[in-house]
């Protein structure tokens, strides 16, 4: 017979904090805790597979479910000395949900079951409070009504405002029994009317409606949102807790609150939370009274006339304090604790590890070090990789209150200020001026690129998480919010249209949330980032911790400044085609595409030879002497084109070309899957002179960075969407010929490195082959990843979010690498590469280098670095610590 039920009480339990699989986090802490011989209340767990029988069956329970559980009612009925659904000494139950992870206030609770019309006087008689039973009973209906049976929560609260307001009191705790019961008469009326049955008095009928309402509630919208946000899978299904109630609503000797052992806001340590008198646990999260502090510290600091838990119960303080004190050492965490107080007994209702802040999440970590409660590995292990965003960007003050005036996608961390513009060429203008702005664009392009730099912060109401402004944005350290579908762009009128219809125009003041993707009105106060004490402790214990380098995906000066100060170990990714957008590049760029033959080509070519030097040298010098992999042009040569007969006409005039002939090129150019079409390598064997120029300006750049730094430079140069070994042999040959010529006229030995990007199924399936020619290999996952899935990046999020939400998928392939496909191939190239060349060097470059399950893969394979934007570098280098920490425990 499958076993579906572990019990825990009196100082005994059948299951193990360890048992979280089995029994959800809620039922293996309170089975920990009764093991510990803490004050809980007796109960039971069912367990998570039950949850997931229950959706395999047509939301029926098994049959041997039941009598599992009234063997463990009688075993709480001997703890207790009560007897479920008895009339003179009732046994009242909670039904709770409990998955492995935490999933606070998503999943539905059922309190005081067990009461009818005959339970609650024998409740009231043997508590000698008629008021409290009656309480309860309406609290009761109230919870089933809505958790249960499926109506709308306002409708009670509605009955009760409205008879609160009848009988002329203020606060729930003012009405007498007799009141509730005219309010229960009504509750019970409604629910009759409502439903066409009466409420049911059958307690058994009660718990089992009330046991697979809770299992329902996996699957309710909020929980599944929940799931796909935190990436809980949905096949964990939840556990379910029945344990006997105790009582906070028990009068002034009663109480119940919740407490965390440290500040989760801060990290202090000191206990930290609220509790209620004379309430039950809903009663704190509800709103319904103002919370009383814990500790007199923090009454003192609130300014409260209202006495704390520590003055007003000193004796069940003490109690608690050293349980908080006692937990925390035994789990080596902060512990978020429920409890009750019911008559002056302490109670122990749930912990749990307590949700922080990134900010105190460092502290506690670093604290708990050095308290020595953990090791230093343990501490690196305890901060969430991408909870970093929250540090290394400005972030709005929590005590502002927003005015949320449209929402979208949070594409890039960070909050920003800024006046509305619709054009790059508005906000490269007002950033000459000094002023800051928000470029606000229904979807960007690679030709906004001067316009993203110039701005503050980046807002499309088109797009999601892997669009260009998403990308370039994240690359950046620059906040965007992407797919703001709540807001309407009208560029000809040069508008932005919120929520309600408010519109804004040019100049007009929004912030933008990008971690949150909110939009707001106005100007709002921030919060810098901090980036020594407890986070440069942490990131130089991840740095001792780990095995991989981390490099930085930088196009300029500043982005590889940006990525040195986060503690970059070099460049892994030198997007070419960036530099050709800034400033006057543009105009050269599109002189060297439109000319007629190689010759006008070569001429435009020598004009960008200086500039892409220049960049070169700079980013040699920055990483001074670190490695630096610059990629050859990519992208398909119409990008750099004009578009609209407003822009052609524009460019046409700029280069003295009948717009009319501007067009004919254009269209000349254009393809029809131009990801697939005449790009990376494949430009340079089209077109030599461009891999030329480019090698160029690569190696004389090295010569003026070694003579300036008196570091060597060992530039590792990457030839782009590489299929074929030949293709590889082509470009390298023209880079070799240029090596030597600039050596030659230098006087000066420049070693380098040629190697490949890996973004094709046919590159990885022939790495052995291409590893004779490639030096080192770098994959470009954006690619892969759309290779060898045949989707579009650009076009994916309308149709991934519902193969997300439809279960088709786990995971954005984009975001977080798909291990069994994309990941393989990954694979298969690592080995098949090292087989050729031991000594190869392997990295990632695409969005993934900065996601941690990523890395993860990464250390587990062996590659040797991961690249990634600068303001990721931080989150890059704690994950591959973290990764190299597992893999140690995994071996030991």
């Amino acid at each position: 017979m499958t076993r579906w039920v572990y019990t825990f009480g009196n100082g005994a339990a059948e299951g193990r904090a360890s048992d979280v699989d089995i029994l959800g986090g809620k039922g293996a802490n309170l089975a920990e805790m009764a093991s510990l011989g803490l004050p809980v209340p007796p109960g039971l767990t069912i367990v998570t597979q039950a949850c997931t029988w229950f959706y395999e069956n047509g939301r029926t329970l098994p049959a041997d479910l039941k009598l599992q559980v009234q063997q463990g009612l009688r075993a709480m009925e001997d703890m207790t000395g009560r007897r479920f659904g008895d009339k003179r000494q009732p046994l009242l139950l909670s039904v709770r949900s409990g998955s492995r992870a935490s999933m606070p206030g998503m999943m539905d609770t059922v309190l005081n079951l067990g009461l009818n019309d005959e339970t609650v006087q024998a409740l009231g008689h043997d508590a000698g409070d008629a008021r409290f039973a009656w309480d309860s009973y309406r609290r009761f209906i109230q919870m089933y009504g809505a958790v249960v049976l499926g109506l709308d929560h306002e409708v009670f609260e509605e009955i009760l405002e409205d008879e609160k307001a009848r009988f002329g009191h203020e606060y729930d705790t003012e009405l007498s029994a007799v009141e509730w019961q005219h309010v229960i008469s009504l509750y019970k009326a409604t629910i009759e009317e409502e439903l066409g049955e009466p409420f049911p008095q059958d307690p058994n009928v009660q718990l089992w409606r009330a046991v697979a309402a809770v299992f329902a509630s996996w699957q309710n919208a909020r929980a599944s949102i929940y799931r796909r946000l935190h990436n809980i899978p949905e096949a964990w299904g939840t556990a379910v807790n029945i344990q006997a109630m105790v009582f906070g609503n028990l009068g002034n000797g009663s109480a119940t609150g919740v407490a965390f052992t440290r500040n989760p806001s801060t990290g202090e340590s000191e206990l930290y939370g609220e509790f209620l008198v004379n309430a039950q646990g809903e009663d704190v999260v509800a709103g319904i009274r103002t919370p009383q502090s814990i500790t007199e510290a923090a009454r003192i600091a609130s300014g409260s006339d209202k006495p704390s838990l520590e003055k007003l119960m000193p004796e069940a303080f003490a109690e608690f304090r050293a349980i908080c004190t006692r937990l925390e050492t035994h789990y080596r965490d902060v512990q978020d604790v429920e409890f009750t107080i019911e008559r002056g007994k302490l109670w122990m209702l749930q912990t749990r590890a307590g949700k922080r802040t990134a900010k105190a999440a460092m502290r506690i970590a670093v604290d708990m070090a050095l308290e020595r409660l953990i090791s230093e590995d343990e501490a690196v292990a305890r901060i969430e990789p991408a909870s970093l965003d929250q540090l290394l960007h400005p972030t709005i003050d929590p005590r502002f209150d927003r005015t949320v005036i449209g929402s979208g996608l949070p594409a890039s961390p960070g909050a920003a200020t800024g006046e509305i513009v619709f054009t790059s060429e508005q906000a490269v203008e007002a950033e000459s001026e000094g002023r800051k702005v928000i470029l606000v664009r229904i979807e960007t392009s690679p030709e906004d690129i001067h316009g993203m730099h110039a701005a503050e912060g980046i807002l499309t109401t088109r797009g999601g998480m892997t669009s260009h402004a998403a990308v370039v944005a994240r690359g950046m350290g620059i906040p965007c919010v992407t797919g703001a579908g709540t807001m309407r762009v009208d560029l000809r009128g040069e508008k932005l249209i919120g929520l309600g219809g408010l519109t804004l125009e040019k100049g007009d003041i929004i912030t933008i949330d990008g971690s949150s993707g909110q939009v707001l009105k106005g100007e709002v106060p921030m919060l810098q980032p901090e980036l020594s004490g407890d986070f440069g402790r942490i990131m130089e214990w991840a740095d001792r911790a780990r095995r991989m380098t981390v490099r930085t995906n930088a196009d300029t000066p500043q982005d590889a400044r940006a990525a040195r100060s986060f503690g970059a170990e070099g460049i892994g990714l030198c997007r070419t085609e960036h530099m050709f957008f800034e400033g006057d590049r543009i105009h050269v760029m599109r002189e060297m595409i439109l000319a007629e033959g190689e010759e006008g080509r070569r001429a435009a070519l020598a004009k960008l030879l200086p500039m892409q030097r220049s960049d070169f040298a700079a980013l040699f010098t920055i990483m001074h002497g670190l490695p630096v992999t610059i990629r050859m042009l990519d992208p398909p040569l119409h990008e750099f084109l004009p578009k609209s007969d407003a822009e052609i006409a524009e460019v046409a005039l700029a280069m003295g070309m009948e717009p009319s002939l501007l067009r004919q090129r254009v269209d000349a150019l254009h393809e029809f899957n131009p990801m697939l079409g005449h790009r990376g390598c494949r430009l340079a064997i089209s077109y030599p002179e461009i891999a030329e120029m480019q090698a160029r300006a690569i190696f004389e750049a090295a010569v003026d960075a070694a003579r300036e730094t008196g570091a060597p430079v060992v530039p590792e140069i990457m030839v782009p969407l590489v299929g074929l070994r030949s293709e590889l042999d082509y470009v390298k040959g023209c880079i070799d010929r240029v090596a030597s010529d600039v050596m030659a006229e230098a006087g000066m030995r420049i070693d380098y490195l040629v190697g490949t990007m890996i973004e094709l199924p046919r590159a990885a399936l022939r790495a052995h082959i291409i590893a004779e020619a490639a030096e080192f290999f770098s994959f470009g996952t954006n690619d892969l990843t759309q290779t060898t899935f045949g989707i579009s990046r650009d076009d994916a999020s309308a149709f991934l979010t519902t193969y997300q939400r439809k279960g088709i998928i786990e995971h954005d392939p984009f975001i977080s690498l798909d291990f069994d496909g994309v990941g393989e191939l990954i694979r298969i190239a690592a080995e098949r590469g090292r087989r050729t060349r031991n000594d190869m060097k392997l990295g990632i470059c695409g969005e993934h280098g900065g996601d941690p399950a990523s890395i993860h893969f990464c250390e587990e394979i062996g590659l040797d670095y991961v690249s990634c934007s600068p303001f990721r570098v931080p989150i890059a280098r704690l994950a591959a610590a973290q990764a190299a920490i597992k893999g140690r425990l995994a071996a030991e």
